[in-house]
C-alpha cells in the first residue's frame, strides 16, 4: 500500500484528529488559522479550538490578489503564478504559527484549506445557457502539503457544484454537525464579504434545514472605504457610517435588483455587489454626488435590509435565536439595524456555543476535512434544495 494512503487510513480511524482549518475571505484581512481537535464524525462530531490566529496580510499580498480578484478579464500568467504563490504564503504562515505555538508539524494530521476565492459564477449571474455553476479558489493544496509536510484537504467547493449545488454557502454542513439543538430554532448568520445564514430547526429535522446567501455583507462597505479613505480597509466600529444619513432614494435603487427577487437558496459574490453596482444605482436614482459618510450609512443599511428581507421571506417561526459571526458582527451600527428590524430574533453570542466567532469559518473547514476522511454514511437524509448530500475536498499528500 502507498505509505500516504496508509497514513490517511490510520488518521481516519484515530480517536481524535488534530486538524488546521484555514479561511481566507474576500475582505483580504488575513489568513484565519484554527488548530482544532476533532473527535468523531457526522452528528457525533465534537471540536475543540486548541489555538487560533489571524495572520494579517501585508499590502503586497492584498494588491496581488486584487489584481485578479472578481475580474472577468485577467492576466492568465499572473493567475497561474498566484495559484502557487498564495499557497506558499499560506504554508509559511502555518509553519510560523506552529512554531509560535510550540507544536511540531508532524503532530498535525491534516490541513483544511479553503483557498482564496478569485471568482464566483453561479448560472444565475453569468446566464450562459451551455455553462453551469462555477467558482474558482486558488492557493494549490499540493504546495501547502509539500511545504508543511502535512496532508492537505482543499478545493471543497468543486464537489458541491459537481453534485448540483452552486459551490456556496458551505457553512451549513458544519453548522448542522456542530450547532443544531433540539428545542431551539437557530439561525447561524455569517456576515463576511457576502452575508449568508443557515437555519437549524428546533426539530433537528435535517430535511427542514435551510442555507442561502442574502446579498452583500461587508464587501461594498470595505471597497468604498478603501477607495475614499486612504489607509482604511474597513469602517472600524462604524465610525464613518454613524456620521452619515441614509439616502432613501439610493437605498431603494440598491435594493432594486433581480437577485433579490430570485427564490431561495441562492448565491452571489463581489462579481455583482461592488462599486460599479453602487455607481449604477446612483445613476438610476439620479444622484450625481453623495457625501462619503452618507454613502457609508446607506451601504450599511443596505446590507442590513437585505439580510432582514431574506430572513423574513424564509423564516416562519415566531421566535428564533441568531448567532452572528464574520467581520460584520463587529459593526455595531449594522447589528443595531438588524436588532431593530428583527424583534422576533434573540441575538446571542456564538461564544456561548464554545466557538470563537472570528474562528468559526476556519473551524467549519476543519470539520469538512474531518468528514472527508473520517465520515461514515450520509450527513443527512433527503434531497434538500441547493444542499447536495456529499463530502467535499481534494486530498494532497506531502510526498
Amino acid at each position: 500500500m502507498n505509505t500516504n494512503i496508509q497514513q490517511l487510513h490510520q488518521i481516519a480511524f484515530k480517536e481524535e484528529r488534530l486538524i488546521i482549518g484555514l479561511m481566507s475571505g474576500t475582505s483580504l484581512d488575513g489568513l484565519d488559522i484554527a488548530l482544532c481537535k476533532c473527535k468523531g464524525s457526522g452528528t457525533n462530531t465534537t471540536v475543540e479550538i486548541v489555538q487560533f490566529e489571524t495572520v494579517a496580510y501585508n499590502n503586497d499580498f492584498k494588491q496581488e490578489v486584487k489584481s485578479v480578484f472578481s475580474k472577468r478579464q485577467v492576466d492568465l500568467e499572473k493567475l497561474c503564478l498566484l495559484n502557487e504563490w498564495i499557497a506558499l504564503q499560506h504554508a509559511s504562515m502555518i509553519n510560523a504559527c506552529l512554531k509560535q505555538w510550540g507544536v511540531k508539524n508532524e503532530r498535525i494530521d491534516m490541513i483544511a484549506s479553503h483557498g482564496q476565492t478569485i471568482y464566483h459564477a453561479p448560472k444565475s449571474l453569468h446566464q450562459q445557457k451551455k455553462f453551469g455553476n462555477a467558482t474558482l479558489q486558488i492557493g494549490d493544496g499540493d504546495h501547502i502539503a509539500v511545504n508543511t509536510g502535512i496532508i492537505t484537504i482543499s478545493d471543497f467547493r468543486q464537489k458541491h457544484i459537481a453534485a448540483g449545488g452552486e459551490g456556496a454557502p458551505l457553512a451549513l454542513y458544519g453548522d448542522y454537525l456542530l450547532f443544531g439543538k433540539q428545542g431551539e430554532n437557530r439561525v447561524m448568520l455569517n456576515i463576511g464579504g457576502i452575508a449568508n445564514f443557515t437555519y437549524l430547526p428546533a426539530s433537528m429535522d435535517a430535511a427542514a434545514m435551510f442555507s442561502t446567501d442574502t446579498g452583500p455583507g461587508n464587501t461594498m462597505m470595505d471597497a468604498y472605504m478603501q477607495q475614499h479613505f486612504a489607509g482604511k480597509y474597513f469602517d472600524e466600529d462604524a465610525t464613518i457610517a454613524r456620521q452619515g444619513t441614509i439616502h432613501a432614494l439610493l437605498l431603494t435603487a440598491l435594493k432594486d435588483n433581480p437577485f433579490f427577487k430570485e427564490g431561495f437558496p441562492k448565491t452571489t459574490g463581489p462579481e455583482l455587489f461592488n462599486l460599479a453596482y453602487l455607481a449604477n444605482a446612483m445613476e438610476r436614482a439620479g444622484i450625481g454626488f453623495i457625501d462619503h459618510v452618507d454613502a457609508m450609512a446607506t451601504l450599511n443599511r443596505f446590507t442590513a435590509d437585505t439580510i432582514v428581507h431574506a430572513l423574513q421571506q424564509t423564516m416562519q417561526q415566531n421566535r428564533f435565536a441568531v448567532y452572528a459571526s464574520g467581520g460584520g458582527m463587529h459593526n455595531p451600527l449594522l447589528m443595531q439595524h438588524l436588532g431593530q428590524q428583527l424583534p422576533n430574533a434573540d441575538f446571542r453570542n456564538i461564544n456561548d456555543l464554545n466557538i470563537n466567532p472570528d474562528a468559526k469559518e476556519a473551524v467549519l473547514f476543519a470539520v469538512l476535512a474531518n468528514e472527508c476522511v473520517a465520515g461514515n454514511g450520509h450527513l443527512f437524509a433527503g434531497n434538500i434544495a441547493g444542499i447536495p448530500n456529499v463530502r467535499m475536498g481534494k486530498i494532497s499528500f506531502p510526498s
